[in-house]
């Protein structure tokens, strides 16, 4: 399978709100699956490596890592304008959704259904999270260092139980001295 490739031109303002808007509403729970399918496969503003790389950059930035990405795709392509589009578009309608949803599940809580519901929709949302995973790892195939250092981080996080953030301030430059001592070498 090819990857797709970029478009020649930048998306629009407009099309960073409307695109942004479109992840946080139909990604609604989970907006990363989304997030990488309208960027990558559909509206190709990314490649596949693109959408890792800038995704590995906004991990480590504060905050959640989708508004992140939000403002540093709509700054990549049209600046400050561009982030700000981006950016209110992934939360505002969300925002609504949300509080409307929160009204309705303060009324109707105690109803069995609502909570099978809710059991369902996170059921739905960890095997979102899962696929996004494996294709967000899919550059990594063959980088056989990249990919034991991904699992070593991960064996240190979920099996270790090690804080996430003393973990990836000590893993990202042991990552990055080893793949720079594997290129000399």
């Amino acid at each position: 399978m090819s990857e797709p490739t970029p478009p020649r031109e930048p998306p629009t303002v407009a099309a960073l709100f409307w695109g942004f808007a479109s992840i946080g509403v139909i990604g609604f729970g989970g907006v990363l699956p989304w997030a990488r399918r309208m960027m990558v496969e559909q509206r190709r503003w990314l490649t596949p490596a693109e959408f890792t790389d800038l995704l590995g950059l906004c991990q480590f930035l504060p905050g959640p890592n989708i508004v992140n990405l939000s403002v540093a795709l709509g700054s990549r392509f049209r600046g400050i304008p561009g982030a700000a589009a981006a950016l209110v578009g992934l939360i505002s309608l969300p925002m609504v959704i949300v509080m409307a949803l929160g009204a309705v599940y303060a009324a109707w809580s105690d109803h069995p259904v609502v909570a099978r519901g809710a059991e369902g929709l996170a059921a739905a949302a960890s095997g979102l999270v899962v696929a996004t995973a494996l294709k967000i790892a899919s550059p990594l195939r063959g980088q056989w260092l990249g990919i034991g250092i991904a699992l070593l981080v991960i064996a240190a996080i979920a099996l270790l139980r090690l804080p996430l953030v003393p973990t990836m301030l000590a893993m990202a430059p042991l990552s990055i001295l080893l793949h720079a001592w594997t290129r000399r070498a």
